[in-house]
């Protein structure tokens, strides 16, 4: 007798459902067994509110919640976008002339240290209390660390030989950085883009609990669990991590973008 041996293969649309699926049902799990410790086990909602009293607040402060989205979310991609420009260039400043590269590395380590905590109240104080520049300044510092560092990187991935090839072709700086060094750094670039876009958001939310205009989410948070209305904390943090992985999907589908154009078709 021969066995036979019958293999199933997943196929790549398999693994995107299962990349789809997976996450919701841990996400239901997980809030299934919230539920059940506050309905059932009996944990005061005073210590975790319900995910039922938590949705009930969302829908309840929905215009509210948007409009603080709006806010933070702006602080964030002003940020975002600043201090990812700054990085960019420093970078390929950096990558070009050891000079400004040893002069970078401590000041991009002290940065890198700076706690957001300590800086928020002083720029607050710097720039004034109806100011959201200091937001905006804590998200670009944020931003500029992991984009500096990753662009760095893929610059430094370049080959001599590359460069050696479009010189022999009297290349002038910019083709060799066009059509070599940034293709070459392109993912390194859009990897740090991708860290910098969450810590944007969150260097915003913890500048607003220290003071400056009212309304961002941050703010929010902290004047809902100052007042004992948890359950409405509760739903800005949510509101919080939406905002953070939308920012996280724009920083992916733009990285995908960019390299669906610029691949050779």
């Amino acid at each position: 007798m021969t066995a036979v041996t019958v293999r199933t293969r997943s196929g790549p649309r398999d693994l995107r459902w299962l990349q789809v699926v997976a996450p919701l049902a841990v996400g239901v799990i997980v809030l299934g067994a919230w539920q059940f410790l506050v309905s059932v086990v009996g944990v005061s909602e005073y210590l975790l509110p319900s995910p039922a009293s938590i949705a009930e607040q969302f829908v309840a402060f929905f215009p509210s919640i948007v409009s603080a989205m709006g806010i933070t979310g702006l602080n964030a991609l002003i940020g975002l976008v600043g201090g990812s420009l700054i990085g960019v260039l420093l970078a390929a400043l950096a990558s070009r002339w050891s000079p400004i590269d040893g002069m970078t590395a401590p000041v991009v380590a002290s940065l890198a240290v700076i706690p957001i905590v300590a800086l928020a109240p002083v720029l607050n104080t710097m720039f004034g209390a109806d100011s959201q520049f200091s937001r905006q300044f804590i998200a670009g510092l944020a931003s500029f660390v992991p984009v500096f560092l990753n662009t760095l990187r893929g610059f430094r991935q370049t080959r001599a030989v590359h460069r050696d090839l479009m010189t022999a072709y009297a290349a002038s700086s910019g083709q060799v950085l066009r059509t070599v060094t940034l293709p070459t750094a392109r993912p390194f670039i859009f990897t740090g883009i991708r860290i910098a876009s969450s810590l944007a958001v969150i260097s915003a939310l913890v500048a607003e609990y220290f003071g400056g205009p009212r309304g961002g989410l941050g703010g929010l948070i902290s004047t809902s669990a100052a007042s004992s209305a948890y359950a409405r904390a509760w739903a800005y943090v949510v509101a919080s991590i939406v905002l953070g992985l939308l920012f996280y999907v724009a920083t992916l589908a733009l990285e995908r973008l960019a390299t669906r154009h610029g691949s050779p078709s």
